[in-house]
């Protein structure tokens, strides 16, 4: 069945809402559902945090503030309790002979993630969750993992399926607890389970107009895995009358293949799309491909995110991919100018975090976003109004005969066509590293004007229409 327009879904939700704060909830923006809104305001989403399930740092408060200061509003949040670092604790309480209980909590667990809620929730910060997170229930880590039948009370490996070890990644789909839903395995003791590990986090969650749910961490599994469970949550909130909006995050890094077509074909499903896997690919093919899922999904459009921007010296160490930190930084910029609703850096050792780095970055995406209205702007996707440009020379977005933002990846120059802009344009060029405007002067419209960046490394320029 074709999908219904998406416009009318978000009539159609609207008016069945129950919830009068539901105008304040993150949602897609009215004028422009590419983007998001949060409090009946738009909002671009910018960020870089420490930690996959960032509720477990011991300095979260702080690690929020340092966040906010410098422009950033958006974090990722696993629901992981996996052991990394030593401070993680577990969701489930215990019961006798040190195994865990699946009918209990550990409120210390639930204590930290209920101050992240808040605490983001100060500071205008928009928290996406993912519910789930397969490297949770595999190799090591399954070992300590309390829905392991050898760890717990409530269950045993015969009764679940469920065996000791999972030692392979879990990139191979062995792991049954990822087919326990009824259009799968249908496992009757394992599931409930889960619900109630699910029915725990939205008991927070929902009180909070903030946040974005994400079914999986990059999934290659079934489909149904994250349908239901999108269906199971979303039929939770309705019954709590709150509006919420849902994507599932797939594996694959060409955003062409048909694992992500599960969310693009799907906007009655999914009301939003995270292509954080896009930022495996370099360069011109990391612009190309995110412009392609653009066009994709015109007829329905909603918002694509980025929660994880992979890239930093560390990582480029261990794996020779060539996903550095300036990778990291030039695909956060492709990201902005190109249309995406959030962009935000991983954590380290894969990603730049909030490092001093990935701070000034931020603050330059925050400084570009307060001069250009992103909001109403529209990336140039094949680049057609840039002349004597080579790849991933110069990249542009702009709102037509108003404002073009032009952003060099590393210096250079090019020429801009403003044959359909008449008038006069004042030219601000930002230098990312260093978070500062610089005065270009005026320029005349009506023809090609000739642009050179400033210096190497990454700048923006920003023509504004003055007359």
């Amino acid at each position: 069945m074709k999908p219904l327009p998406y416009m009318f879904l978000f009539l159609l939700e609207t008016l069945l809402m129950a919830d009068p704060a539901s105008a304040d909830r993150i949602r897609p923006y009215e004028q422009n559902p590419r983007y998001w809104q949060l409090d009946g305001r738009p909002a671009l989403l910018l960020g870089g945090t420490v930690k996959d399930c960032l509720f477990q740092i011991p300095d979260l408060e702080a690690h929020l503030d340092l966040l906010h200061s410098v422009g950033g509003n958006y974090v990722r949040n696993t629901m992981s309790d996996r052991v990394v670092e030593g401070y993680e604790i577990k969701a489930f309480g215990k019961g006798g002979d040190d195994l865990y209980d699946l009918n209990t909590w550990n409120e210390e667990y639930w204590q930290r993630f209920a101050n992240l809620l808040q605490w983001t929730a100060a500071r205008d910060i928009v928290v996406q969750i993912e519910v789930w997170d397969r490297f949770d229930h595999s190799r090591e880590e399954w070992q300590a993992d309390p829905f392991n039948p050898a760890n717990n009370v409530n269950y045993t490996a015969a009764e679940t399926g469920l065996e000791a070890e999972y030692p392979n990644h879990p990139g191979g789909n062995e792991q049954p607890f990822f087919y326990s839903v009824p259009a799968l395995k249908n496992n009757a003791t394992l599931l409930p389970y889960q619900q109630a590990f699910v029915d725990k986090v939205l008991s927070y969650t929902l009180q909070y107009n903030h946040v974005l749910y994400c079914m999986d961490n990059e999934t290659s599994g079934d489909p149904a895995w994250g349908a239901y469970w999108n269906a199971y949550i979303k039929e939770k909130a309705a019954a709590a009358g709150a509006q919420i909006e849902t994507t599932e995050m797939w594996d694959q890094w060409d955003v062409k293949g048909p694992e992500h077509r599960e969310t693009f074909d799907r906007p009655e499903t999914y009301s939003f799309i995270d292509i954080s896997q896009n930022s495996w690919k370099h360069r011109q093919e990391n612009w190309d491909n995110a412009q392609w899922a653009r066009a994709y999904i015109a007829e329905y459009p909603r918002p694509i995110n980025s929660t994880k921007i992979y890239g930093a010296q560390t990582h480029a160490q261990r794996d020779q991919r060539g996903v550095d930190a300036q990778h990291a930084t030039q695909c956060f910029w492709r990201n902005i100018v190109g249309g995406f609703a959030s962009s935000r850096f991983h954590r380290p050792p894969s990603g730049i975090g909030l490092s001093p780095l990935a701070q000034s970055h931020i603050r330059s995406g925050r400084m570009l976003a307060q001069a250009f209205d992103f909001f109403n702007a529209e990336p140039d996707v094949d680049s057609a109004l840039l002349q004597n440009r080579t790849d991933n020379e110069a990249y542009l977005s702009r709102v037509p005969g108003q404002q073009y933002a032009v952003y060099f990846p590393d210096g250079g120059g090019v020429e801009l066509d403003l044959s359909e802009a008449e008038g006069r344009f004042v030219l601000r060029w930002l230098d990312i590293a260093g978070s500062a405007w610089s005065d270009g002067g005026t320029i005349k419209g009506g023809g090609t004007v000739g642009l050179t960046a400033p210096g190497d490394g990454q700048w923006v320029s920003l023509l504004s229409r003055v007359g």
